[in-house]
């Protein structure tokens, strides 16, 4: 594929085509085309140091250590979440780190009892991650996302390619199960994040994450009883420019 076709990733038609077209690309194939030859220099992963975050980290150590990685850090995350992204940076050797945090002053305007996330939890992630996120990806033209099709309802048909705008998220993981993760996990003889030994199985903020229950889904912890399952920096284009 040439650099000429990577205009085409803004248009949801071209990007299902290129997720038909690349279906029978392992997941680290498929990064390295997207990191080496369709987006060199110009593509992040965006992680959450969570569950499963360990392997994509460990797949993108394998290609490029130097590669952009986006941690938005909200200020209301687990101990335990900050301590698992100091020890993978420094085991798998990543040297382009990028830890985001909300703007004080919007913080002080709009939460300056931190109990936001009680009673408008979407407007707490929009200022929390959603702004954060979109400030940090301004330039990109992709990003790499941990996102898989078995971890809720509304994941079920994510594509390995999406188009958000004029950017396209990867998402190379999506068609692999818990299992296969666990797999990969122990094959590399790679750390778990401490809490998923306590049932977390999406870790988020600390205020809106609970240990998930024998036969929920894998998000089924986030924002429990809210009605809500996303934080919002997915279905929606993200735009330093606005508000969001």
């Amino acid at each position: 594929m040439s650099a000429h076709d990577v205009t085409l990733f803004g248009d949801q038609v071209a990007a299902t085509r290129l997720s038909a077209k690349f279906a029978a690309f392992d997941a680290q194939k498929l990064l390295r085309l997207a990191i080496e030859d369709l987006f060199p220099g110009r593509i992040a992963l965006v992680s959450s140091f969570g569950a499963d975050s360990v392997v994509l980290l460990h797949m993108i150590a394998t290609i490029d250590k130097a590669l952009p990685v986006v941690f938005v850090d909200t200020l209301q995350l687990f101990p335990e979440t900050l301590a698992y992204r100091d020890a993978l940076t420094a085991q798998l050797g990543l040297t382009g780190i990028v830890t985001v945090t909300p703007d004080k002053t919007l913080l002080a305007e709009t939460d300056p009892e931190n109990f936001l996330w009680a009673r408008d939890p979407d407007r707490c992630c929009e200022i929390r991650k959603v702004i954060p996120l979109a400030k940090a990806l301004n330039g990109y033209e992709a990003w790499i996302t941990g996102r898989k099709q078995f971890q809720a309802a509304t994941r079920t048909a994510l594509p390995l390619f999406e188009a958000e705008g004029e950017r396209v998220k990867v998402n190379p993981l999506a068609g692999w199960t818990q299992s296969r993760l666990d797999a990969y996990v122990e094959a590399h003889g790679l750390p778990r994040h401490e809490l998923v030994k306590k049932n977390y199985l999406s870790i988020g903020c600390i205020p809106c994450t609970s240990p998930v229950k024998p036969g929920e889904d894998a998000r089924a912890g986030r924002w429990r009883g809210q009605g809500k399952t996303e934080c919002g920096i997915h279905g929606q284009t993200l735009d330093a420019g606005s508000d969001i």
